[in-house]
């Protein structure tokens, strides 16, 4: 797989010269806008890397002071990073440019955001400011009118940057590149980026996850460098963003896979299961949940699983340890948690503030995945994740008891751009129901192995030879290069 792409020229003309490399108070500005960039960039060892060998500044929101502290310990006085407050007309042109994108892209997934956003506005005043939106940018899906939008909205984005302190920072530190490590959900880092644009400063970004592109909307702003998980997103970017050139995009692998991979963060069963609560004789059927909104009543089927493997008695019977999906903070699992004592369900180490995973979920999810006997999840990446320790992997392919399949079905989410190839290549299972859910439960716990091929097919076609513990090391190499071709 690619990790380094040929020499380009260097933006904006000449390297630099040896009275403005004098000037210079820090090679790179890492932005962390998101928790997870923290575990991803941080806690996987990537900026450390690069800390030893470069001059390294960090701009990131912050947790608590607990994490302020180990930043600050690292790479020096943080930066906060705040949401942004864009100017009216600059957060116009990005919904219209957004818009315009999902329905030029008209992806599976993204037809279904657009789906639900209709349906979150029917009625009143919210449909009539819907339909006229969704009017408006009819004209530009398409990629001469995506392009306009994108120049409109960059000439906008960079004019509001100026008298920003960020634009005051960063002309101060003068850094040689500007990274975003989370391109999606993380709002925070835009003004500095755009800063970064008024100024000159190349700027690169991490392609957050294997969805991003078909599901997330537009990138915006767009950089200068891209960073991404495996070739076939590679491909994708290139295919989608005119402006992106080969020479301009790194396949990396992503860090937040590398704990899985360091032999320092597996435990032994017993360790484990002393953890989790669970009887390490007995086999673990591992569930994760998914987003409250997007899978709603899961806490039923949650509750069936363990039923049925309560009537598994062949096996021991199986344990159920269930991982709520850190994000979810609705508590829908709390009442079956008191209810159902033979459901395992322990709390997720992460810290609220900026849904931030702290360094013990590492272990934890790791171990997880390694001593389970099979998994289940509504169309998750801890799939991928099960099938790197070829594990059986079932995903639920019907609504709860009860749930209509409008407005949201649960079998749509195997049809997304993503996910579909995950079920083509038959290293997952899909129930269509309960019946058939058992079914595949007992295979899985019978003959674990009936998959096996399959799922290491999937995980080396996907990945490739980048799941070694060394993702972050590819991470901080690619942005070496980028730094090395603006100057020494």
């Amino acid at each position: 797989m690619t990790t380094a792409i040929a020499e380009a020229p260097a933006l904006g003309g000449a390297r630099e010269t040896q009275a403005e490399r004098g000037n210079r108070t820090c090679d790179l500005v890492a932005l962390l806008p998101r928790g997870e960039s923290i575990r991803n960039f941080v806690f996987s060892g990537m900026l450390d890397t690069l800390a030893a060998r470069r001059r390294v500044r960090v701009f990131s929101v912050v947790p608590n002071a607990h994490f302020r502290e180990d930043l600050a310990a690292r790479y020096g006085p943080v930066q906060d990073l705040a949401p942004p407050l864009e100017p009216r007309a600059v957060r116009i042109v990005r919904e219209l440019l957004d818009l315009a994108h999902g329905r030029w892209l008209g992806s599976e997934a993204a037809r279904e955001r657009w789906r639900l956003r209709d349906l979150e506005a029917a009625g009143g005043s919210k449909w009539l400011k819907r339909r006229l939106k969704t009017t408006a940018c009819r004209p530009f899906a398409n990629r001469a009118g995506l392009e306009l939008l994108s120049t409109i909205e960059a000439s906008l984005g960079r004019r509001s940057a100026a008298g920003t302190d960020y634009t005051r920072l960063l002309g101060d530190l003068r850094p040689r590149l500007v990274f975003n490590s989370s391109h999606v959900h993380g709002g925070a880092a835009i003004p500095a980026v755009r800063a970064a644009q008024r100024l000159g400063i190349p700027t690169a970004a991490f392609i957050f996850s294997w969805d991003n592109l078909t599901s997330q909307g537009r990138i915006m702003p767009q950089y200068d460098y891209y960073l991404v998980w495996n070739d076939a997103i590679r491909d994708q970017i290139l295919g989608m963003y005119r402006r992106v050139t080969p020479d301009r995009v790194f396949v990396t692998g992503t860090p937040q896979f590398d704990f899985h991979f360091r032999p320092d963060y597996w435990w032994s069963r017993e360790t484990f299961c002393r953890a989790v609560g669970a009887d390490p004789t007995r086999p673990i059927v591992l569930y994760c949940t998914g987003m409250a909104n997007h899978m709603p009543g899961e806490p039923a089927i949650v509750e069936r699983i363990a039923d049925i493997l309560a009537g598994l008695g062949e096996f021991g019977p199986p344990q159920l340890l269930v991982r709520v999906y850190p994000k979810d903070l609705t508590g829908r699992f709390e009442k079956m948690k008191q209810r159902r004592p033979d459901i395992l369900i322990p709390d997720i180490p992460w810290e609220a503030a900026w849904l931030t995973p702290k360094l013990e979920d590492a272990y934890l999810l790791t171990n997880m995945l390694r001593h389970a006997a099979a998994g289940c999840n509504v169309a998750s990446t801890v799939s991928l994740e099960l099938c790197m320790f070829d594990k059986p992997v079932i995903n639920i392919g019907y609504n709860p008891p009860g749930r209509r399949t409008d407005p949201v079905d649960f079998a749509r989410y195997y049809r997304f751009e993503h996910y579909r190839p995950v079920v083509e290549s038959g290293a997952v299972e899909v129930a269509g129901d309960e019946a058939e859910l058992r079914r595949m439960l007992v295979v899985a716990l019978a003959h674990p192995a009936a998959r096996s091929r399959e799922r290491r097919l999937l995980i080396s076609r996907f990945f490739g030879p980048s799941l070694d513990g060394g993702a972050s090391g590819r991470v901080a190499g690619a942005l070496e290069e980028i730094m090395e071709r603006h100057g020494r």
